[in-house]
């Protein structure tokens, strides 16, 4: 686990799809915070779902932060600033 804190923010501008620098970029943020690679995989997953279904809801704009602070890690998820998605994990 890294020793200190810190916010990772993507905004996605546009309609997209989970793609594989999408998929990379998450693993990586993940992996960072020391989780277990079937931590990793099981978030990853649920992320796209959440991604994918606001694309196909007709989405555009979708925030996606990624939060470690206090032996938490959050991940949350807003499309056009309408907080859709939410969860926290203690870190590893």
């Amino acid at each position: 686990m890294p020793d200190h804190d810190f916010l990772f923010a993507l905004e996605l501008s546009d309609e997209t799809p989970f793609d594989d620098l999408l998929k990379d970029v998450i693993q990586a943020v993940l992996a960072h915070v020391s989780f277990a690679p079937a931590t990793v995989d099981e978030l990853t997953r649920t992320l796209r779902g959440v991604l994918v279904k606001g694309a196909a809801g007709g989405e555009r704009r979708c925030d996606v932060r990624f939060q470690a602070r206090g032996g938490q890690f959050e991940i949350a998820i807003a499309f056009a600033g309408d907080p859709r998605w939410r969860a926290t994990r203690p870190l590893p």
